[in-house]
């Protein structure tokens, strides 16, 4: 693959970052996402700030009233361009990959973009980004002839629900045995309903098999995110509570990366002979 052909990857993807940045600001506020893009005032921003990365490296980050743009805008648009050079290395070898099998992965980079974003930030996974993400998924799976097969994707898709949705079930009735027995009742959960229509998500990109590791890696790595974040809250000293709600949805769209890209490297070498 050649160095260009990277090159405009990243390029693309920075552009597309852009427009994660618009939707991520405008649809978990329930709005019509707005162009062009406005600082957090309200305030138009001049075509040179456009992109996070030129505001931040042109100096229009902030405007005259001193409303300023988040390291979000420029760190959205990085990490989907990392995602888009990420993919074209994936399948730079593949002889079975096509032009179109490509561009689907590539929406679903920019649709993992943000997710991502917006869970991190408000601890929603919006239907309105995760239903129209299954169409496209389906359609993946009834057009092309790489990966999983249209019947496979709707076991992939029921799968995922299945399983996710007990897991929401046992979170609600942990929930509430807890504030029971502490006096303290909550509506917070470990699993929200927004990561049960993601995990469906990648049931459909998928399909079954694939979707069984893709389970058991997004609990490892949500335990993995889980210590972590005690750990650093217990040096900060800043305290934590066990109850805290976490965002779960970037370890689905992590393990949904890896299984979707890395597939026959991770099965290679979880069943190499001893």
């Amino acid at each position: 693959m050649p160095l260009t052909a990277y090159i405009f990857a990243a390029l693309a993807g920075i552009l597309l970052g852009g427009v994660v940045n618009i939707l991520a600001d405008d649809l978990p506020r329930r709005r019509i996402p707005i162009f062009p893009p406005r600082y957090p005032d309200g305030t138009p921003r001049p075509m040179s700030a456009w992109l996070g990365i030129s505001a931040f490296l042109l100096g229009k980050r902030v405007t005259p009233s001193g409303s300023s743009l988040s390291w979000r805008y420029p760190l959205a648009e990085l990490f989907t361009a990392g995602l888009f050079v990420l993919t074209l290395a994936a399948t730079a070898d593949d002889p079975k990959m096509t032009q179109l099998q490509l561009v689907f992965w590539l929406a679903y980079m920019v649709i993992f973009a943000l997710i991502t974003v917006i869970d991190l930030e408000h601890r929603l996974i919006l239907f309105v980004v995760v239903i129209p993400a299954w169409g496209i998924a389906l359609l993946d799976a009834a057009t092309t002839n790489y990966g999983a097969d249209f019947g496979q994707a709707l076991i992939g898709g029921a799968v995922g629900f299945g399983v996710f949705f007990l897991l929401y079930l046992g979170g609600f009735l942990f929930v509430s045995i807890s504030g029971t027995l502490r006096g303290h009742s909550t509506t917070e959960v470990a699993f929200g309903y927004g990561d049960v229509l993601l995990i469906t998500l990648s049931g459909f990109m998928l399909g079954w098999q694939p979707l069984i590791p893709t389970m058991f890696l997004t609990v490892f790595l949500g335990a993995l995110g889980a210590l972590a974040w005690i750990l650093s809250r217990s040096l900060s000293r800043t305290g934590y509570s066990l109850f805290t709600p976490l965002p779960y949805g970037q370890y689905i769209v992590i393990a949904t990366i890896i299984l979707l890209l890395f597939a026959t490297e991770l099965t290679a070498v979880l069943y190499r002979p001893t």
